[in-house]
């Protein structure tokens, strides 16, 4: 038998992608794998804020059309990148272990505390400018679109003084000897799924569900269900500054989660323990609108 996989063309993508085809292959030896390259909307347009251009189904919609076509059998791709609600008629059959989930700077001049004054700082990431302006008020933030390559590009052109990047992504690349700074928990909160990846089939392949299964890691998957629970509850999307982190130990989970504002000058940052990730990441949720997120967020009552 053989199973084909859609991935996007960047070499994240591409790597996530053997990654996955790796680990089916070392679960079943003789199962053939076979790569189809498809460019996404979020591949294409690179100048333009995600928030502005549509959000995260830019980068997934065109895959998880190929799957429902029959065209793949499986789709990969990093889990912050999906909505928060499965596409009708696709399931999420596997989350493998995650990579490391913190985020880090890469610069011409040293760790954040190090950057000049005014430095100019590339992210589009509402999450990530929050948490930087908190440290660093007088930043200016630019927007900064493009994979990696493109991205570590344009700092050595000398466009930005630096820019952040998830770890995970450089790590894979082999390319972490660029990290300036690796941000503690406590600097900068993830985005809710960073770091994992997420391996997509239809809902209604039995066959290729079953294949799939060895690879699921149960931890990872209730910790980033939980964090995905808390975002969906705010009103999930990469336009809002919302950030989450959970671990899971024996049977409990440890949720954090925050909402900051644009400018970093107020923050809500809770964290609640629980076994149930959806009923835990609502009732983190309702307690940060409680207790000041929802006028951060701009909601106008709490409905959770």
């Amino acid at each position: 038998m053989k199973l084909v996989f859609a991935t996007r063309p960047s070499a994240l993508a591409r790597w996530q992608t053997a990654h996955a085809i790796s680990l089916l292959k070392s679960a079943h030896p003789n199962l053939e794998c076979e790569e189809k390259i498809i460019t996404t909307s979020g591949d294409r347009i690179v100048d333009r804020p995600l928030p502005e251009i549509g959000g995260k189904g830019l980068f997934t919609g065109e895959l998880e059309a190929a799957l429902l076509a029959g065209d793949v059998h499986v789709a990969v791709h990093s889990l912050k990148d999906l909505p928060v609600e499965d596409s009708p008629g696709i399931v999420t059959a596997a989350i493998p272990a995650r990579e490391a989930v913190f985020d880090v700077l890469v610069s011409n001049s040293g760790a954040l505390d190090q950057l000049p004054h005014a430095a100019r700082v590339g992210t589009c990431s509402l999450r990530r400018t929050a948490q930087l302006l908190a440290r660093r008020p007088d930043l200016t933030i630019l927007p900064l679109r493009g994979n990696v390559g493109t991205r570590l590009r344009k700092l050595k052109d000398g466009e930005y003084d630096a820019i952040v990047l998830a770890y995970a992504g450089l790590a894979r690349l082999g390319l972490d000897s660029h990290i300036a700074e690796t941000f503690s928990l406590e600097t900068m909160l993830p985005a809710p799924g960073q770091g994992a990846l997420a391996i997509q089939c239809r809902a209604d392949d039995e066959l290729t569900r079953g294949l799939l299964a060895p690879l699921h890691d149960s931890p990872t998957a209730d910790s980033v269900s939980t964090e995905r629970s808390f975002l969906s509850a705010l009103g999930g999307g990469c336009s809002l500054p919302i950030a989450a982190y959970a671990e899971k130990h024996e049977d409990q989970i440890i949720l954090t989660g925050a909402v900051i504002s644009p400018d970093g000058k107020r923050s809500i940052r809770l964290s609640a323990t629980g076994t149930d990730p959806k009923e835990l990441g609502h009732l983190l949720a309702r307690f940060v609108l409680e207790r000041g997120g929802a006028d951060i967020l701009g909601l106008e009552q709490v409905a959770i």
